[in-house]
């Protein structure tokens, strides 16, 4: 499993919101692109960023920042997310230097969305799935959806996703803890790798995660680590504030 370091957008700045409300703003660095060094330099081997000005506006809004960031993560793959509704918003991430694009509202309002995506970019698509209470919440966390995250999910087969990130928004940011259960229930069903976010904070929540992503591949038999049901956590405000060590965590996932 990756450990792998979010770094989210707010006017410029890398940022960490609690429970997606962009009033809780904290702000951690003006200086997102060194930022992404300082991740690498400590060995992350993916970074998470997200526009999050631009998942509210429903368009990117931090494009060009986006690209100085994967510019200076360098051969570390850079997965983006954040108000992307068009097939030439992928493409022109992709062409920026992104390595994955996460698709989230428009993605669960227009399935045929992500299929078209998929089509174009197979591999190089995540959907992004943040759930509260069960179901999906869409536009910037602004608004709750009655999909049914279950059904959707099982409804991915044969889509060539790269993974998708689940994200407890009611955990997120809060350094409360991780819902493990909820995440191996979640990753058992899908069809496509997972990424868990949300709630960690420290290295007690690796090791329940660690826990359901061999309990996972142990229900499935012996399988490639590329395809296995858990395949990282993405970890914001725990690192910001130093309840996680990213290096021992990182140590403790490959451990």
């Amino acid at each position: 499993m990756l450990l792998i370091p979010a770094i989210d957008l707010k006017d410029g700045q890398c940022v960490q919101l609690r429970q997606g409300v962009m009033a809780s703003a904290s702000v951690y660095s003006d200086d997102p692109p060194e930022m992404a060094r300082h991740w690498c330099a400590l060995g992350a081997r993916r970074l998470h960023v997200v526009d999050l000005d631009g998942a509210f506006a429903g368009k990117p809004v931090n494009r060009d920042l986006v690209e100085r960031i994967a510019a200076a993560a360098g051969d570390v793959p850079v997965q983006i997310g954040g108000g992307i509704r068009s097939v030439e918003t992928v493409t022109a991430y992709i062409n920026a230097g992104v390595s994955q694009v996460i698709l989230g509202t428009r993605a669960l309002e227009d399935p045929g969305f992500l299929t078209e995506a998929a089509s174009a970019y197979a591999d190089r698509i995540i959907l992004g799935l943040d759930a509260r209470d069960g179901r999906a919440a869409t536009r910037g966390w602004t608004a709750q959806s009655d999909l049914d995250l279950a059904a959707f999910v099982q409804s991915l087969v044969g889509i060539r996703l790269y993974a998708i990130v689940y994200t407890d928004v009611a955990r997120d940011g809060m350094l409360t803890g991780v819902n493990a259960a909820t995440m191996q229930e979640f990753a058992r069903v899908s069809p496509v790798p997972v990424i868990a976010s949300g709630g960690i904070r420290n290295l007690d929540d690796l090791a329940a995660l660690k826990q359901v992503s061999a309990a996972l591949d142990d229900a499935r038999g012996d399988v490639a680590p590329t395809r296995r049901k858990l395949i990282g956590a993405i970890s914001g405000s725990a690192l910001y504030e130093g309840t996680l060590d990213f290096r021992a965590g990182q140590a403790l996932l490959d451990g």
